[in-house]
C-alpha cells in the first residue's frame, strides 16, 4: 500500500513539471494531439527563421539587422535577430504597429500588446504553437524572437540566411544599432 500511496504523488509532481516546462503533447493553441508531430530542432530553427524573416520583409522601409544567438531549450529551440537600425521613439509604436499588422493578416493571434513608452513589444502565437515578438529593450534596439513548441531534440545549424548587414559573427553581446534611416531613425512630425 505504501509503493502506491507514494507513486501517486511522484506521478502528479512528474505532471506537474512537464506542464510547466510546456514540453507535454498537448497542443493548447490548435487543438491537435500532438505539439510538434515530427519536427525536430532543426527543422524549428528553420520555420522560426522564415517567420524573421517574412516580419522584416512587411516592414517598410527597410531595417538592417544581425542574427542574435540561437538558444536551445529542453524541447525547444530561439532563434533572434536584432535590428542595427536606430529605431526613434518616436518611430517605434509605428515598426510594432507593422509587425502587428502583418501577424494579424498571417493569421496569428496576438498574445500581448506591451504599450510601455520606453521598452513597447508586441507578443503573438502561430496556430502551430510558434511564439514570436517584437520589443525594444535598452538604449531603444529592436529584437525579434520566435520561439518554438516542444519538438524532437536534434542537433542545430546556424542560420542560413545572410543578414542585410554586417554578420557580426562571434560577436556577443551585439554592437549598439547604429545604422541611420531617413524614416525610422527620424521623427514622426
Amino acid at each position: 500500500m505504501r509503493r502506491t500511496a507514494a507513486a501517486v504523488p511522484a506521478a502528479l509532481v512528474l505532471a506537474f513539471v512537464l506542464a510547466l516546462s510546456g514540453c507535454g503533447n498537448e497542443d493548447t493553441t490548435s487543438g491537435s494531439s500532438s505539439r510538434s508531430g515530427s519536427m525536430d530542432m532543426q527543422e524549428a530553427a528553420e520555420r522560426s527563421d522564415a517567420m524573421l524573416d517574412a516580419v522584416l520583409k512587411a516592414v517598410d522601409p527597410d531595417l538592417q539587422w544581425a542574427h542574435g544567438p540561437t538558444t536551445t531549450r529542453a524541447c525547444g529551440v530561439t532563434r533572434r535577430r536584432a535590428v542595427m537600425t536606430v529605431v526613434s521613439a518616436d518611430r517605434r509604436q509605428t515598426f510594432l504597429d507593422r509587425a502587428e499588422a502583418f501577424w494579424r493578416k498571417s493569421d496569428y493571434r496576438i498574445k500581448a500588446v506591451n504599450k510601455d513608452e520606453v521598452f513597447p513589444a508586441v507578443y503573438a502565437v502561430t496556430e502551430a504553437g510558434f511564439g514570436v515578438s517584437v520589443s525594444f529593450r535598452g538604449k531603444g534596439q529592436a529584437f525579434l524572437e520566435a520561439d518554438s513548441p516542444c519538438v524532437k531534440e536534434s542537433k542545430v545549424a546556424p542560420p542560413a540566411a545572410e543578414p542585410n548587414g554586417p554578420s557580426y559573427e562571434g560577436v556577443y553581446p551585439l554592437p549598439r544599432p547604429q545604422v541611420r534611416s531617413g524614416f525610422w531613425s527620424g521623427s514622426s512630425n
